[in-house]
């Protein structure tokens, strides 16, 4: 409809007699088409008779014994519980796909909705089916999905570690708290014991009596020894930290993380970054197979908080806790972007989101920004903007309620509670009139009144839901938003299965499609707010 309406009014500017409608529609077909098959030829053409190759052998059955499964098939199943084991697996297919040597430099030139679409595309179809497309639909869609997939292969590898490293540090802390609840009665005799010899101590010091002779009085002296050589054992550090009982767990993290380092590229945005010094020699000394960390290794990085675990008494670096302190302290500053990961999507240099030089110079003067390109005019007109409000603020300080300026300093009123109790009664009076509804039909007529329904469009063929459709979108999203899964959302409704839901599900409701649903039933409550305080005022 979009590329029709575009049709009328270039037809009107230009005034021309309108063709038949049925005419206007091949034309707006044959054009989508001639744009659909420029895009995939401009992929298909980047590829070499290589990748052509590996390409075509992801859609071909491995082998008979594998049930009919495709390299494509294992790489859509699903990862399972985030654990060490399930990191080598995203690393497998991460790897696999590498192996392909694809590239996104012939993508640069289309516009990324529509990588996104094609995208969807290639999580949506089955083996089968991209065997019946032409040859160059068929690897341009493979290529933009593998490419994706290998984005999100790489976030979910970094997220497994985020875990993994969370759940270190919590088996530390309650590894602490299993042993002062193990050892809680022995904790309690030593602190009566202490008691004890405290009150001993303070009546030797009043009555100025002996004090080995008044400590023997309540407490034998090879008691009183015994005592305080197990209260050492008892004893936790002085801060409480449990980082001392972490170097048991170092061997589940060492399942992955030499893998880890050996794929994930980091880079940083210090032009020499200790941590990612650390991250190097880590690599090299797994490579190498060495196990002593040099003297030398950088650790201006490390927190106090585990410097402290850090050296052993002869003064060498303990490899345990510096490769622990390494991997902690490499999750921090990825989640705080101060580094990034390469070929990553959720992580990826913050440059990345921005426009290349180039791309800005050929794309500045069309920009539809409110605001000036040049940053001098910019600053020159918020600086009068903001000596235009000063200067009515000074005017008008006098006649705000509320707000004062005393000795250089501004002060605001807390604002009263502006809803009387008798309105929050009133307000539950009328909610309880309302009549009581099955959540289904709620939905049903909250579709009907915006049509954020209309916005799960069929990821191929962009059609969308007819009434059946919409039905069976509502029990889905019902299934999903619920978290009662779609199995039992079948079981539960009558004349509908799991495989509709599914079905429904897997080709209407992705991302796009959820984005756009949402924004319209945002923008109705807009209008209908709008629309409300029109009539008020």
């Amino acid at each position: 409809m979009y590329l029709l309406n575009a049709c009328f009014e270039y037809l009107r500017q230009q005034k021309i007699i309108f063709p038949a409608l049925t005419t206007l529609e091949r034309v707006v077909w044959e054009t989508r088409n001639r744009a659909e098959e420029k895009i995939f030829n401009r992929i298909y053409h980047a590829l070499t008779p290589t990748q052509i190759e590996k390409l075509e052998t992801l859609i071909v059955p491995a082998s008979a014994t594998e049930s009919n499964k495709t390299p494509l098939g294992w790489l859509k199943e699903p990862m399972g519980f985030p654990s060490p084991d399930t990191f080598l697996k995203v690393i497998e297919r991460l790897e696999f796909i590498r192996d392909m040597a694809l590239n996104d430099r012939s993508l640069h030139t289309i516009h990324r909705n529509r990588l996104s679409q094609l995208a969807r595309l290639g999580t949506c179809y089955e083996p089968y089916a991209f065997r019946n497309f032409k040859e160059n639909k068929r690897y341009a869609i493979l290529v933009v999905y593998l490419l994706q997939l290998a984005q999100e292969l790489t976030d979910k590898a970094f997220e497994i570690h985020d875990r993994q490293i969370l759940s270190l540090l919590s088996k530390g802390r309650k590894a602490q708290e299993e042993i002062q609840r193990k050892n809680g009665k022995k904790l309690n005799e030593k602190i009566i014991h202490f008691t004890n010899i405290g009150q001993a101590l303070i009546k030797a010091k009043q009555e100025n009596l002996n004090v080995f002779d008044v400590l023997e009085s309540v407490l034998e002296w090879d008691t009183f020894v015994t005592s305080i050589e197990e209260a050492k054992e008892l004893a936790r550090p002085s801060d409480y930290d449990y980082l001392d009982l972490l170097q048991k767990r170092f061997y589940a993290l060492r399942k992955y993380t030499p893998t880890l380092l050996r794929v994930l590229d980091f880079r940083s945005t210090k032009a020499k970054d200790p941590l990612l010094e650390a991250v190097e020699l880590l690599r090299e000394m797994n490579d190498a197979g060495k196990r002593k960390v040099p003297i030398d290794a950088p650790i201006n990085f490390i927190s106090t908080r585990w410097k402290k675990y850090l050296y052993e008494e002869d003064g060498s670096i303990n490899r345990h806790y510096y490769e622990m302190a390494v991997l902690t302290e490499l999750r921090e500053h990825v989640r705080a972007g101060d580094i990034s990961i390469e070929g990553s999507k959720q992580y990826r240099d913050f440059e990345g989101y921005l426009f290349t030089a180039e791309q800005w110079q050929a794309d500045k003067q069309q920009t539809r920004l409110a605001v000036p390109i040049a940053y001098e005019e910019y600053l020159q007109e918020r600086m009068t903007s903001l000596e235009e409000r000063l200067k009515w603020l000074t005017t008008n300080l006098k006649d705000l309620d509320g707000v004062s300026l005393e000795k250089g300093r501004l002060s605001l009123a807390r604002l009263e509670k502006d809803i009387p109790a008798e309105a929050q009664a009133y307000s539950a009076s009328l909610y309880k009139l309302l009549p009581r509804i099955k959540l289904t039909d709620l939905l049903m007529d909250v579709a009907h009144l915006t049509g954020f329904h209309e916005q799960f469009t069929h990821a191929s063929s962009n059609r969308k839901p007819d009434k059946e459709e919409t039905v069976l979108l509502m029990a889905a999203l019902i299934g999903m938003g619920t978290n009662i899964g779609l199995s039992k959302m079948a079981d539960a409704t009558p004349g509908v299965t799991y495989k509709q839901l599914a079905n429904v599900a897997h080709w209407r409701m992705h991302e796009d499609a959820m984005n756009r649903a949402q924004a319209n039933l945002v923008n109705y409550q807009h209008r209908k707010k709008h629309n409300h305080l029109s009539l008020y005022k």
